[in-house]
């Protein structure tokens, strides 16, 4: 790739779809953009290839100093299916997102998610949603952080309230195999993510096999994949599943292993008892080491002692409304509500303005309203609350929604508010 200079002249980037032709190209300027050690290998890299929806995957393009356009920044799109409350909605989960070191500050990423939004709307998606590499960038495009997810190191041995039938679950244990495990994580994915708000869907064959897929550079000196599975009772799903890696650490004689989990899906408290269970108590380890796991997530109310856990929140998935009314329209309500609210939306103009929801539990309809609105907000905010986590009422307090009416507003807070946290535990 050649480098742009000061004397690079300054034009707008120009936005163009990228093929499988172009795939070496996106992975090096991955590796650029990442800081990313691993080389090109074309065994490793071919799974993730394969996931590429090369009618959404685009380039930006700037000239360098000789004027030769060059590749200056990333970014596709999945296909997926967005749990939301009481519902479900299709979405475009933005990912692969980067830009070359030498053409920062040029307007690439302000290009990129115009495109973006655009194609979006165009493609009848009323969503985006996308998980943040740096959690200050996203907000300006009007992405909000909608669920949080819950990271912790628990020591082995972790003592854990008893649940009725986890005795009795049966458990394997193997090392992960694509061929075979394949379709046993991605059918217990599926089952699982049902009503959970923001578990986005992935179910194609290419992301199924990618998920599971173990090249050694990836390992980080950690043994190979291994997969418990709590085992169906019928010929359905399996109840549950684990994905980690053990290391193998030694001080002063004593093992100092740690159990790292790549992925945890349980289907019923029986089977997730049973599978923490066997985490907790794997030979030659000091810690389980957990990333990505929901507020609400049994776990928590397993354990005797949270406080051992060290337990640390951090943003998870953050969505973008494109298509207000039909966004709106998608999802459901706990409460009866009709309201007016005012929205602000400077990158996609046709969701400002204000509108009127009559919503419920089971029905939700969202048109335009010349009426005074109950409360007026950003379409960042708007996003924040969208799948039931995130309070309108803090938002308020924070000073980031302006309220005119307290009845219609504080009615629009409860009907907002969801039982089930939410979380998407796919990093995609």
């Amino acid at each position: 790739m050649g480098l742009a200079t000061e004397r690079t002249a300054r034009v707008s980037p120009r936005i163009a779809e990228l093929g499988p032709d172009d795939a070496e190209a996106i992975l090096e300027l991955d590796r650029w953009a990442f800081a990313s050690p691993d080389v090109a290998d074309s065994d490793s890299d071919a799974p993730t290839i394969a996931c590429f929806e090369w009618d959404r995957t685009r380039g930006a393009y700037l000239p360098d100093i000789d004027g030769v356009a060059q590749l200056a920044g990333i970014n596709s799109v999945y296909s997926v299916d967005l749990p939301v409350p009481g519902s479900s909605v299709a979405c475009g989960a933005l990912t692969w997102v980067g830009v070359h070191p030498v053409y920062r500050r040029r307007g690439v990423l302000t290009a990129m998610m115009a495109d973006h939004l655009r194609a979006v709307h165009e493609r009848g998606e009323p969503v985006s949603a996308l998980h943040a590499a740096e959690a200050t960038i996203y907000g300006r495009f009007g992405y909000g952080a909608a669920s949080q997810s819950l990271y912790s190191d628990l020591p082995r041995g972790s003592k854990l309230r008893p649940v009725p039938g986890a005795d009795e679950v049966r458990i394997r244990l193997e090392t992960v195999e694509v061929d075979r495990h394949a379709d046993v994580v991605g059918d217990c994915y599926e089952a699982a993510r049902a009503g959970r708000p923001g578990m986005v869907s992935r179910n194609s064959t290419a992301q199924r096999r990618r998920f599971v897929f173990d090249p050694p550079r990836r390992r980080e000196g950690a043994e190979s994949m291994r997969i418990f599975v709590a085992e169906a009772d019928d010929e359905g799903p399996a109840r549950g599943y684990a994905l980690f890696r053990r290391t193998d650490a030694w001080v002063d004689n004593r093992p100092t292993g740690v159990v790292k989990i790549r992925e945890f899906v349980a289907r019923d408290p029986a089977a997730a008892r049973a599978l923490w269970g066997r985490l907790l108590d794997l030979d030659l380890s000091i810690k389980v080491q957990l990333d990505y796991r929901p507020t609400d997530d049994p776990l928590f109310q397993f354990l005797l002692d949270r406080r051992a856990g060290q337990i640390s929140a951090t943003d998870n998935l953050w969505v973008r409304l494109v298509d207000l009314p039909a966004a709106l329209a998608a999802r459901r309500y706990s409460t009866q509500l009709d309201v007016v609210l005012e929205v602000r939306d400077e990158l996609c103009p046709w969701n400002a303005g204000r509108w009127r929801l009559i919503a419920g539990p089971d029905h939700a309809q969202c048109t335009p309203s010349t009426d005074p609105a109950a409360f007026a907000l950003d379409i960042r905010d708007l996003g924040a609350a969208y799948l039931g986590s995130v309070s309108l009422t803090g938002l308020a307090d924070a000073g980031l929604i302006t309220v005119t009416d307290a009845t219609g507003f504080d009615s629009a807070a409860r009907a907002f508010s969801w039982p089930v946290a939410a979380f998407c535990g796919w990093v995609f």
